[in-house]
């Protein structure tokens, strides 16, 4: 069994495919999140994957994130659309918006996060989401009028606890937009394996809250659930456009990604 796209998120994404089927991947790297359910949208072959698993029940630092990516690059995976729930942290990014990132800060720690352990290999990461992608994303958006902004930066915390406020601060004054627990390394494991990667983040929190604002409370789990929940309607119908809008062949460079960047020996 074959797929083209891949979709990576939570369970809420299993109705958009037609005819699924259920496949108990194992790669090399391990076994993946969970069962991967492939089916068709608009014609288009298409695998979803439940990064947390089928119940939620693996925490950010756990997920086996070179398995996923494997697992859906050896069904034939070669564009990415993922998912995330993120908070903000510039007040700019408001709660209910969907924001399609193009910059991410690594701040975890201990995760496994390349496929290169036998042999060198310098992958760029200039610009580490798909162009191509994110065209599509936009258009599809505007068609909509969705509350979305096609351009975010996301730091990425180990998690799984939150921020403190001095964390929080010091994250808002260095820049950053968003905040999030896992889009590294899947984000740059899909760049060395040359695939075309792009995240959707559902702006659910403003993270400990808002400097100078007694009336925005520090995050709290059941805020993001609640918010996540409530805005994942509109993600899904924007994930199933691009899919339909994805074209065949791919136009951008990221399949190009490890062009120079191994070293010969």
């Amino acid at each position: 069994m074959k797929a083209d796209i891949g979709i990576i998120g939570g369970s809420g994404f299993y109705s958009l495919l037609e005819n699924a089927k259920e496949i108990d991947a194992d790669t090399v790297y391990g076994r993946p999140s969970g069962r991967i359910s492939v089916g068709r949208i608009e014609g288009k072959s298409v695998a979803f994957l439940p990064r947390h698993g089928s119940r939620h029940s693996i925490p950010p630092h756990k997920v086996p994130y070179r398995a996923n990516i494997q697992a859906l690059y050896d069904l034939g995976v070669r564009r990415i659309i993922a998912t995330n729930a993120t908070g903000s942290l510039n007040p700019k990014f408001k709660v209910g918006q969907i924001v399609a990132f193009d910059q991410f800060a690594n701040f975890t720690n201990g995760r496994v996060d390349t496929f290169f352990e036998d042999r060198v290999a310098h992958v760029g990461m200039a610009e580490p989401y798909c162009s191509e992608l994110r065209s599509i994303a936009t258009k599809a958006a505007k068609r909509k009028s969705l509350d979305f902004r096609d351009r975010g930066s996301v730091l990425v915390i180990n998690g799984p606890r939150f921020s403190t406020r001095a964390e929080s601060l010091f994250f808002s004054r260095q820049g950053f937009d968003l905040i999030n627990m896992t889009q590294y390394p899947e984000a740059a494991l899909a760049r060395e394996r040359c695939m075309c990667y792009l995240a959707l983040g559902i702006v659910t929190d403003y993270d400990v809250g808002l400097e100078g604002r007694k009336d925005i409370k520090p995050v709290s789990h059941s805020e993001v659930v609640a918010t996540f929940s409530k805005n994942i309607g509109k993600v899904k119908w924007l994930v199933g456009e691009m899919v339909k809008g994805t074209p065949e062949a791919r136009k951008c460079s990221c399949q190009n990604a490890l062009d120079g960047a191994t070293v010969k020996v």
